[in-house]
């Protein structure tokens, strides 16, 4: 859930967004001043009690600890301060980074996030092993193999479900609403995710699917939007764009998207501490004109839809150009700038919160949906509901400072009497997928209507 700025490279961060818990157990020891003193000479203030604490720790400590080992703890320790999405990459993190941006990795295809210990599940990749298998947003996973990892660092448990293709784990997962653990076999595949697929439906809708915001997406849902005008013989009635599980990527590539759909506008604002720091970017930027002249458009988004899914949801909803539709978004409104240190370390740090047209941001608060859409095919839906995984959850988030109301937060959870189907009452109709199916026979409504006027 993580994008770059165009000037800091590499892109696509978003499978590398991680969160750490720090638990330090504390045992009192004698104290001399002696370590503090001889700090004294190399730092003051508050790093000359860093300093002190490195001595005491190398001098009394019951192993001896190497000064690579403490400096790393000590900067990640540091960097845990700040947010949930500042970190320090290095060693096995910073190769699984550069994998995860070539975006051909082996594994499960899943993105997860540490929770006090725990390996929360944020989102599986569409079509990834992990959900074809039946992982879902919110789940907990336990054991690999029988092993417990809850308490392990997040990059040893994520290292531990890895593996070479073919190969099968069984994950055990705490699910809200059931009152067992479940155990998930999934074979590990080679994760070559597709970041845009297209389908045009009956009544001539086009439905584009936008997993993740990599390289050149922009230009993929363009050829995708020409392809699907071509199979109707030159006419759309309407296109649903889907973000659902889609954590983000490229600010750019978001900016790309937007423009698409947008004669001219703002799309999106990215502030920072100082006025030098603020960036506007506006349509016409990349795409002259609305490619898609003027066809209604759904914006599919749920609580997976992070970033800069976000950003695209926001500029279509504030531009009055699209409806979005789904359940509110994860809520993650800020900007991390991936700064190389050495060769095989980085320093991934938050240096901007990012705006709607409109002024919002939606750190924290998310998108809220023109029409809220709950998923009536999901079967955990209703339990699931009540725990589900946002920014506002995450230890030490960026509070918003735009006095953002807790009944915002809490709207999902109010059940809208209009959606009353039963999970086994969609699937007797053939329908496995409601949120899509109320996008869709939307637009055929719209289309309908507007046919009837002319």
């Amino acid at each position: 859930m993580t994008f770059a700025p165009k000037k800091f490279a590499p892109k696509n961060l978003a499978r590398a967004a991680r969160a750490g818990a720090l638990l330090t157990a504390v045992a009192l020891l004698p104290a001399t001043t002696a370590g503090f003193a001889q700090v004294e000479s190399r730092a003051s203030g508050e790093f000359a009690t860093l300093f002190a604490v490195v001595d005491r720790v190398k001098a009394v400590y019951v192993r001896e600890v190497d000064d690579e080992t403490l400096v790393n703890g000590a900067i990640k320790g540091m960097l845990a301060e700040l947010d949930p999405h500042s970190a320090y990459i290095y060693g096995d993190g910073y190769e699984r980074l550069t994998t995860m941006i070539d975006g051909n990795y082996q594994g499960l295809g899943i993105q997860v996030q540490g929770e006090d210990g725990a390996v929360k599940v944020v989102s599986p990749f569409k079509g990834s092993p992990a959900d074809k298998a039946g992982l879902k947003a919110g789940d907990y996973i336990t054991h690999i193999d029988g092993k417990l990892i809850v308490g392990l660092e997040l990059d040893e448990a994520i290292s531990q479900m890895r593996g070479p293709a073919g190969t099968a784990i069984t994950l055990t997962v705490v699910r809200a609403g059931r009152d067992a653990p479940l155990e998930i076999t999934v074979t590990r595949g080679v994760i070559e995710l597709e970041p845009v697929t297209w389908e045009l439906k009956d009544g001539n809708i086009g439905y584009i699917s936008v997993n993740e915001f990599s390289r050149d997406v922009g230009r993929d849902v363009a050829q995708g939007l020409a392809d699907l005008r071509k199979q109707a013989g030159g006419t759309l009635n309407g296109l649903v764009l889907d973000l659902r599980r889609n954590p983000g990527g490229s600010l750019d590539e978001a900016v790309a998207l937007s423009d698409l759909f947008l004669d001219e506008g703002q799309i999106v604002s990215q502030r920072g501490r100082g006025r030098r720091d603020t960036i506007y970017y506006d349509s016409e930027s990349v795409y002259p004109g609305d490619v898609a002249d003027g066809v209604p458009i759904i914006v599919l988004i749920d609580a997976g839809s992070a970033s800069a899914s976000e950003i695209v949801a926001g500029a279509l909803q504030d531009q009055k150009r699209a409806l979005v539709m789904g359940e509110r978004s994860f809520g993650k409104g800020s900007v991390q700038t991936l700064m190389p240190l050495t060769r095989n370390t980085a320093l991934k740090l938050t240096t901007a919160l990012y705006y709607t047209p409109s002024g919002r941001s939606v750190q924290e608060g998310g998108i809220e949906p023109d029409i809220r859409v709950p998923q009536l095919s999901d079967p955990d839906m209703a339990a699931r509901a009540k725990f589900t995984f946002r920014e506002s959850d995450l230890q030490r988030h960026i509070v918003n400072e735009q006095d953002l109301k807790d009944e915002t937060l809490e709207i999902d959870n109010k059940a809208d009497p209009r959606f009353t189907a039963t999970p086994e009452e969609l699937a007797e109709q053939g329908i496995e997928d409601f949120q899509l199916h109320y996008a869709l026979q939307t637009l055929r409504r719209t289309s309908r209507t507007a046919t009837a006027r002319r």
